[in-house]
């Protein structure tokens, strides 16, 4: 049985004593037990953020980077077991787990040398003896709730720009995924900060987000997760007005003009949809292909997509590795099986089932003949599967890629600049990969239009979200 409630600089046992089960996604074995907290100990947790916050907050941008560049170390240090442990519960392969540890600490090592650059200004003001300041400070404690695909980087891509502007910060991350989350805290323990700064705690989520809500010194909210969780944390952040920060979901469409390189479509449609087996808010959900290129690029696609591996992470082969759990599972199992109902043509794959471990599954898919009326057109599919949409003209696929709620992340692939730059500019989305299928970096901002968010995670925006402006009059 593992400890999972971290507050006032140490372990702690819940007020419940409960535990509960962390599965390997894989086999369904269980990994470990982790304590599992509840109302009670969130408030305990709260009244350790806010002494963390009067501590942290009057620490100077040096100190908080000399401790993020500690962290920052000690992730590529320990990188091997973080990556056993996220493949083991999460399901991915090892290889992509191990990049997603570089990738987590890449935010951390950002931050730490943006913390020093939190600049305010002077402005002229119109009269001779008075002077016009302008100040950044934090805005306050930082309630997180990551979810489990990423579960090492969706913590650090917040956590690194709270600690960098001097908020203090409670992170609830998914229960499917704690385990990664109590290795960032034992070597945060290790390292060593001012008690109450950092706070972790794992339990029922709408019971513990209803504290946080309610408690006002919990000046920002920072969620990554389903749009409906989303719209319901932007009502109840009113209740106090906290700053609120939303990644919200995503239908991202991949476009393939007839004028793109083969080549970098192929592989930016599979790095851009296969990544932890097509369970990531940016993976491309609806690829539009160009009539006059749609059979080369279905033949060159599929014998690429029929490389791909699944089974056991730990496995270097492995390329692809289980759905989560079961809801998950089902979800892609009934899009599949609707496509086909009603008309898809199946390319590749489309094998759904439950391996002889009882962990679920699905083979990698390509679908070809989508149509308006097939259910994984307009809803966001979570799994390993490429729906082929043919079109025609420009202007056409840029109206029915824009046509969704959603507006996170969508590619482009044509070697016409002039051609590329009108897409990226007329597509209502928040990121644009461009001949690319990979686009996440610690500098950049991310985040989405519509109703894939609110705010902007990454880049000199995400340092910005954390921080207050305050305007100083002077007058001598």
């Amino acid at each position: 049985m593992t400890l999972g409630l971290y507050y006032d600089g140490k372990w702690q046992a819940s007020i419940s004593g409960g535990f509960k089960d962390v599965k390997n996604p894989l086999n369904q074995n269980v990994l470990d037990q982790v304590a599992w907290s509840g109302p009670e100990d969130m408030e305990k947790l709260l009244d350790s953020g806010a002494r963390g916050q009067e501590i942290w907050s009057k620490n100077s941008p040096y100190e908080r980077s000399q401790f993020l560049e500690k962290l920052h170390q000690s992730l590529i240090d320990n990188k091997e077991s973080f990556a056993e442990i996220m493949t083991k519960e999460n399901g991915k392969p090892y290889s992509e787990s191990l990049a997603e540890v570089l990738y987590a600490a890449s935010f951390v090592r950002w931050y730490s040398e943006e913390a020093k650059r939190v600049y305010g200004r002077t402005i002229p003001a119109q009269q001779e003896n008075r002077r016009i300041m302008v100040i950044k400070q934090p805005v306050g404690m930082v309630y997180a709730i990551t979810p489990w695909n990423f579960p090492l980087a969706m913590i650090t891509r917040k956590m690194a720009p709270a600690l960098a502007a001097g908020c203090s910060f409670v992170i609830k991350p998914s229960e499917e995924t704690p385990l990664t989350a109590i290795k960032l805290f034992e070597i945060i323990d290790e390292i060593g900060l001012p008690k109450g700064v950092v706070n972790l705690i794992i339990g029922p989520p709408e019971e513990l987000t209803q504290v946080a809500m309610k408690e006002s010194k919990v000046r920002k909210i920072s969620f990554t997760g389903s749009t409906e969780v989303g719209k319901k944390l932007v009502g109840q952040s009113g209740q106090t007005m906290k700053r609120i920060s939303l990644e919200l979901g995503g239908h991202a469409p991949l476009i393939v003009f007839d004028d793109a390189s083969l080549e970098k479509a192929v592989q930016g449609t599979i790095q851009s949809k296969f990544r932890n087996c097509g369970q990531a808010c940016i993976a491309s959900n609806r690829i539009y292909v160009h009539r006059n290129i749609e059979e080369k690029f279905i033949h060159a696609l599929r014998d690429e997509v029929s490389k791909l591996k699944v089974g056991d992470g730990l496995d270097e082969q492995v390329t692809i590795g289980p759905i989560i759990n079961e809801s998950g599972f089902n979800k892609i199992k009934r899009q599949i099986e609707d496509a086909l109902d009603k008309g898809a043509k199946l390319v590749e794959g489309g094998q759904c089932k439950q391996n002889e471990y009882g962990g679920f599954v699905v083979e990698p898919t390509i679908l070809s003949g989508i149509k308006p009326e097939m259910t994984i057109y307009f809803e966001e599919t979570f799994g390993p599967v490429i729906p082929l949409i043919v079109f025609e003209e420009e202007e056409e696929v840029l109206q029915m890629a824009n046509d969704s709620n959603y507006g996170l992340a969508a590619y482009i692939f044509t070697e016409s600049m002039s051609r590329g730059m009108r897409a990226s500019e007329a597509l209502q989305y928040g990121i644009v990969g461009f001949n690319t299928g990979s686009v996440s970096t610690a500098q950049a901002p991310f985040g989405g239009y519509k109703e894939s968010g609110l705010g902007r995670e990454g880049g000199q925006e995400g340092l910005e979200s954390y921080l207050e402006t305050k305007y100083i009059a002077l007058e001598l």
